[in-house]
């Protein structure tokens, strides 16, 4: 319909969040992650505190609800597919604000996406959002309770493919899949590990609340603060090491390791190295406690490092560029007390900070990746010793890179036995197995998934 005049940012766009929008969802639709658009663009934009806001809530609010503001806005638009993507982003956004924005009067969503509409386009664009706009205004969007089919009624409202609805209603039931489907769009909290090499709780929490903070004690784990008003990584106790960015439930397989203070522990994919540096703060390097951390991209070493550097536990952290499905290459059998596996997985419970992967995956996708869930696993077996513990975990809620990894692998390799999980607080999250499962709507958390085993004897 119009073809959009360029594809780098205008100078009267840098200060308009509404084009600015426009463009991150242009980007993230081509295949760019959301928040690392979302950075790139607010440096070289000249937007005000309040707008940065703006833009931000606009562009993870389409990208959330996208399946919802593709059935409200069908109807209005005789033929979507010959739309620019640009011009299909400006009616999401427009839509989103219409409808979930009680703050922004229509008439300053409707000025504003004409005036995108004419610069970006033509006087026959400008034409066309106008119409849809009004039509929309005057018409409402039509009702998702009128959709009679459960699960595609709940795909539209959740913004979920009907595939995953299916998957999730199968293994939790009809209730439990549509508690997560109601959680997921919901904002995450900024969630912080004090760190423990350094400081208390009880210290961090108080300068936190000097930079003026709103600090709430975790309800998952005794060591994570939730937190509001301000930007934590710019924050002076995350500059000196008091505190990491890190998710509660991210926070709970450290502890059921039962660490040592001189154990060598193998964090076998370890990036960009949360649970590396909360591994380091149960070692104690003068008694030889160590932490190998391995990642196959370099450039994550670095990062490994730097966060360690920051922490103040470099001196038990040792990173290094290696697949751990060739430790064999590196390190001898038994050689480790402990070994964490955090494995490569999906992602499907970090919906709240990912939004964009629900339409990029499928069901194959999870299966191709239980296969290299179990190379590492089968990989790493050989390198624990007999009483280790081993703990495997991933940040996705579906089964079959979860239970039934861990039922193949214990399968294969019998001298591994299940033992529940343990945490510090009682969760009522463990399975008849001592499996733990993490679900957005228990803690208002990530999805997770953890499993610990004990190394009883050699084959």
């Amino acid at each position: 319909m119009s073809k959009g005049k360029s594809n780098v940012i205008a100078g009267w766009e840098q200060k308009n969040p509404r084009a600015l929008a426009v463009r991150a969802l242009e980007k993230i639709q081509n295949g760019a992650y959301s928040n690392l658009q979302l950075n790139q663009i607010i440096k070289q934009s000249q937007l005000e505190e309040r707008d940065i806001h703006l833009m931000t809530t606009m562009t993870y609010g389409v990208i959330q609800h996208r399946l919802t503001l593709e059935y409200w806005l069908h109807p209005f638009v005789a033929d979507w597919k010959k739309l620019d993507a640009w011009v299909k982003e400006l009616l999401y956004i427009s839509l989103f604000q219409m409808e979930y924005l009680d703050k922004v009067p229509n008439h300053a969503i409707f000025d504003e996406a004409i005036a995108i509409a004419k610069r970006r386009g033509h006087d026959g664009t400008r034409k066309f959002v106008t119409g849809v706009l009004h039509a929309i205004d005057r018409q409402g969007v039509r009702a998702i309770d009128d959709i009679t089919d459960p699960v595609q009624r709940l795909s539209i409202a959740a913004s979920l493919p009907v595939w995953l609805i299916e998957e999730l209603t199968a293994e939790l039931g009809v209730e439990k899949a549509t508690a997560i489907a109601g959680a997921i769009n919901e904002a995450p909290a900024q969630s912080a590990r004090v760190n423990l090499a350094v400081t208390t709780v009880a210290a961090a929490t108080t300068a936190l609340e000097t930079e003026g903070f709103t600090v709430t004690p975790s309800k998952v784990v005794p060591e994570a603060l939730l937190l509001h008003g301000g930007h934590v990584a710019s924050s002076q106790a995350f500059q000196d090491g008091l505190v990491t960015l890190q998710d509660e439930s991210a926070m709970l397989m450290a502890p059921s390791l039962q660490i040592e203070p001189g154990h060598h522990v193998l964090d076998a994919a370890a990036a960009p190295g949360g649970k590396t540096t909360q591994i380091a703060t149960y070692l104690d390097a003068t008694v030889g406690g160590r932490v190998e951390a391995l990642d196959i991209h370099d450039h994550k070493i670095q990062l490994i490092n730097q966060n360690a550097e920051r922490l103040h536990v470099a001196d038990r952290i040792s990173a290094r560029n290696l697949d751990a499905r060739q430790v064999d290459e590196a390190f001898a059998d038994e050689f480790f007390d402990r070994i964490l596996v955090d494995a490569p997985c999906s992602g499907f419970g970090l919906l709240r900070r990912k939004p964009e992967i629900r339409y990029d995956k499928t069901m194959a996708d999870s299966l191709s990746l239980q296969k290299i869930q179990l190379g590492i696993l089968d990989s790493v077996a050989d390198k624990l010793k007999v009483g280790g513990r081993l703990v495997y975990g991933t940040c996705t809620i579906l089964s079959a890179e979860n239970e039934d990894v861990v039922h193949q692998f214990v399968t294969t390799h019998p001298e591994f036995e299940l033992v529940p999980t343990e945490t510090a607080y009682e969760l009522n999250a463990l399975d008849e197995e001592g499996m733990l499962h993490m679900y957005p709507d228990d803690y208002d958390s990530d999805g997770f998934f953890i499993a610990t085993l004990v190394k009883k004897a050699t084959k």
